[in-house]
């Protein structure tokens, strides 16, 4: 039987594996540390996984499931919206940075306030307090002002997300998302891992920006959001 690829079940990879340290829950279903955001899963469709991934879900919150598959609505919890996302992977080498690309600056804690109303601005996905520590992230500044920003999320075994990719609305049309994204790429070869990323399945813009950046659509996945 062939095993099954990580990215078939994202979010359950990558809190069972190389980023169980962020994970709550137990060996029936999984969240992500609240701070970090929303995103959580079971380890089936079963009733008693099911049961214990809502028993995850905040009073006064969500948990964001991303799976393969359509997702079941576990008992004692409400539909907040479904989605489909295209999943892409990079193929062949990352792209070479282009003339006259602006500085792109390493981000931290201390540019966090600042990468917060960016991701509210620009709602890249999920974002929470310590979202920006999920791995590096960088970004674009001009006369201090923080422009564009993009990093790493999610990692399974040899693969890591590209995220948080986001522009104020003034600065967009201006090639700070490409050079950025190159850049996480680049950053991420580098250390032999493989970028993939995700983006919502009717997003055609966006889509055709990750293919001329050499990004393939692996599969379409599956998005449930649910709350109490």
């Amino acid at each position: 039987m062939t095993a099954p690829h990580p990215l078939d079940r994202p979010v359950w990879t990558m809190l069972t594996g190389r980023q169980a340290h962020l994970a709550e829950g137990d060996g029936q279903a999984v969240r992500i540390d609240r701070g970090y955001g929303v995103f959580g899963t079971a380890a089936d469709a079963g009733a008693a996984a099911q049961a214990a991934l809502a028993a995850l879900v905040p009073d006064d919150g969500e948990i964001w499931i991303v799976e393969g598959e359509p997702w079941p609505l576990p008992r004692g919890t409400r539909e907040v919206k479904r989605a489909v996302l295209a999943q892409m992977v990079a193929e062949g080498a990352p792209p070479p940075p282009r003339d006259g690309e602006p500085a792109i600056l390493p981000l931290g804690d201390d540019d966090a306030p600042e990468m917060t109303a960016l991701a509210d601005h620009a709602r890249p996905g999920p974002w929470g307090p310590k979202t920006h520590r999920y791995g590096p992230f960088f970004g674009i500044r001009e006369n201090g002002r923080l422009l564009a920003m993009a990093g790493q999320r999610i990692l399974v075994p040899g693969m890591a997300e590209v995220s948080g990719v986001s522009t104020w609305a003034d600065c967009r049309g201006r090639g700070y998302a490409r050079a950025l994204i190159g850049h996480v790429m680049r950053q991420m070869m580098a250390r032999g891992e493989t970028p993939f990323l995700h983006s919502y399945a009717d997003n055609a813009g966006a889509i055709a920006l990750y293919e001329s950046l050499g990004f393939r659509i692996r599969r379409a996945v599956h998005v449930l959001v649910i709350a109490k």
